[in-house]
């Protein structure tokens, strides 16, 4: 894998951290990789969301 920085604002990481507190995530690491996937598939290749 390759490392990268990222600048969010405040409220979104607090965002983040609710739902690894919550246990939906492990870490932010694998919560970005989720959103960053779920964005390339949307955005990028064209599938569509399950259940849509």
């Amino acid at each position: 894998m390759k490392l990268i920085s990222v600048k969010l604002p405040e409220a979104l990481v607090d965002g983040m951290d609710e739902l690894i507190r919550r246990g939906v995530y492990p870490s932010r690491s694998a919560l970005l990789r989720a959103a960053v996937r779920d964005l390339l598939r949307r955005e990028l290749w064209g599938e569509e969301e399950k259940g849509r």
